[in-house]
């Protein structure tokens, strides 16, 4: 004996068995992850196109729609990858890309400019450190005060991060 659901597919209810109702929404979920984000329209259209071929199919309210059904609409309809490539597989791929580190003046780990702080960041060490050594530098001759003052004018001020506001949705 198997359980079944009760689903909405296409604005139209639906009886499934516990398999076939798991098959389309693993699915249904894959082609969504495929879309542009934002894009409920063509998701619209494909749940409408899967009631089509089940209401073929079944010729009472009262029958179950089966995995092998399913299965079968899954082919007609086509390939999740036939929808394009997922965001998460493209999101992974440009996590993968190296990114090229920018030299920005630090807005928050600044004492007077942000020069140190931001040389810091770019080459990966202490800012702390960087100041002391800054410091001696220019203490003992090896380092001229100016340089720092070209620096502070050559080197942008680290972007403003603003919160991304985007829309989240399954």
């Amino acid at each position: 004996m198997k359980e079944t659901v009760n689903v909405n597919i296409g604005s139209q209810a639906f009886t499934m068995d516990e398999d076939a109702y798991g098959a389309l929404r693993t699915y249904l979920d894959d082609i969504a992850s495929r879309l542009p984000e934002g894009d409920t329209e063509t998701l619209d259209d494909i749940e409408r196109g899967m009631a089509e071929i089940f209401r073929e199919r079944i010729s009472s309210p009262m029958l179950v729609v089966t995995l092998a059904m399913v299965r079968e609409a899954m082919s007609r309809m086509g390939r999740p990858s036939d929808f394009g490539e997922s965001r998460a597989a493209s999101a992974e791929e440009q996590s993968r890309e190296p990114q090229r580190a920018k030299l920005y003046r630090s807005r928050t780990n600044r004492s007077i400019a942000g020069v140190c702080g931001g040389i810091a960041a770019f080459i990966g060490a202490d800012a702390t450190v960087l100041r002391l050594l800054t410091l001696v530098m220019i203490l003992l001759g090896g380092l001229s005060i100016w340089v720092y003052v070209i620096l502070w004018i050559v080197i942008p001020e680290e972007p403003v991060k603003r919160p991304s506001g985007g829309n989240n949705r399954l």
